[in-house]
């Protein structure tokens, strides 16, 4: 789950890391107040989830009340496109003090999964450019394994400053360590860090991500879910009890296994087309839920077709041909819909969709069902 940066700042704060002075603003009648009390220059960010806000235009620095209030004007409501989160409209902004910079840097701690700990990494080539930082100075990016042993101030010092500095950002690293294993953070990012002209560290932006799997013991951070930041698709899906993930493709994807899903979006692929989505109903699920499922996929707009890719095992492949078969007749469905089922009561599936009098093409095999996605 995701955090605004406002949200994340707000949890920075308790654990002792220093952040700008700001006010959230949701609505353009506010602006004209809130910026009457605030210092200038100030700077004024979009909040919500995505990186790379600064290029899309969602961060602006304003150095008087009356550029102030025109910038909150032109970002608040707003669309933000990102190459990361793709298009999102701007609901709510942070007024934000405007910092002093001397030097930006990057820092995070993330879960490192090849080693099972978290990783501490750090960089005096923080700000906006760091993904092209990375590439081109990957020498320039320190990572620590964090251990029971953890200290970070040997990494630290390898960026050249003083020991005052050292000594705030060793703390700020640690404060962020106590948070992420507090709060079951799978990432906390700070980019940039800066040190002031007045040798303060401070974080002015903050991300975290936190482990889904973990949200039932932590009900003040569930608690900050927004779901206008959800794809509605997905909370769909949740409700449901079904793991949906929206794509930019057209040939829907229904699945019952992770494992198969990420090789059915192969198949879809070598078709020559894109998946829409990434749908898993699960090992048990009944007829009702495939007809939820089925449900779910076709209301997407962008679907040219829908290719269902079934194991059958604890999930027999007749309860699915009665969920599809029963979707298809109430939904209308017109779009073509493949099916290939192997696994338990394969036969009797296959029977019941093509007997359904519905417009099915039930395949043999992965090699039929590309050569029919090809021609969709």
């Amino acid at each position: 789950m995701k955090i605004h940066e406002y949200q994340a700042k707000e949890l920075f704060k308790q654990y002792g890391i220093k952040v700008p002075s700001s006010v959230l603003c949701t609505d353009r009648s506010e602006i004209e107040s809130i910026l009457k009390k605030v210092k200038m220059p100030c700077v004024i960010k979009a909040q919500v989830h995505s990186g790379a806000r600064g290029k899309a235009g969602g961060v602006k620095l304003a150095k008087d009340y009356i550029s102030a209030v025109e910038t909150a004007n032109n970002i608040l409501g707003m669309e933000l496109k990102s190459k990361q989160a793709g298009m999102k409209k701007v609901n709510k902004i942070l007024i934000e003090d405007a910092v002093d910079i001397d030097k930006e840097l990057y820092l995070s701690l993330t879960f490192d999964r090849a080693n099972e700990c978290i990783a501490f990494i750090i960089s005096p080539l923080g700000g906006m450019d760091i993904e092209e930082a990375a590439k081109n100075s990957p020498d320039k990016i320190y990572t620590e394994l964090i251990n029971e042993n953890f200290n970070p101030i040997e990494t630290i010092k390898r960026l050249g400053f003083n020991e005052q500095i050292n000594k705030q950002i060793k703390e700020i690293v640690n404060a962020l360590y106590k948070l992420a294993l507090e709060k079951d953070a799978s990432l906390v990012e700070i980019n940039p860090l800066v040190i002031t002209k007045n040798n303060e560290v401070i974080a002015i932006d903050a991300k975290m991500n936190f482990d889904d799997n973990a949200l039932f013991r932590h009900e003040d951070i569930l608690a900050l879910k927004d779901e206008t930041e959800e794809n509605p698709f997905e909370l769909e899906a949740q409700k449901d009890g079904l793991n949906y993930i929206k794509l930019e493709g057209t040939i829907g994807c229904m699945v019952n296994g992770a494992g198969l899903a990420m090789a059915t979006m192969d198949v879809i692929r070598l078709a020559g087309k894109d998946a829409a989505n990434f749908l898993d109903v699960g090992g048990g699920a009944s007829s009702e839920k495939i007809e939820k499922a089925f449900k779910l996929l076709i209301s997407d707009k962008n679907l040219e077709g829908v290719f269902i890719n079934i194991f059958g095992g604890i999930l027999r492949c007749d309860f699915l041909a009665e969920g599809v078969k029963n979707a298809i007749k109430t939904l209308n469905v017109q779009c073509p819909v493949i099916v290939r089922m192997e696994g338990t009561n394969k036969e009797k599936g296959a029977e019941i969709l093509n007997e359904s009098g519905l417009k099915f093409t039930v395949v043999k095999d992965l090699n039929e069902a590309i050569e029919v996605i090809r021609k969709i």
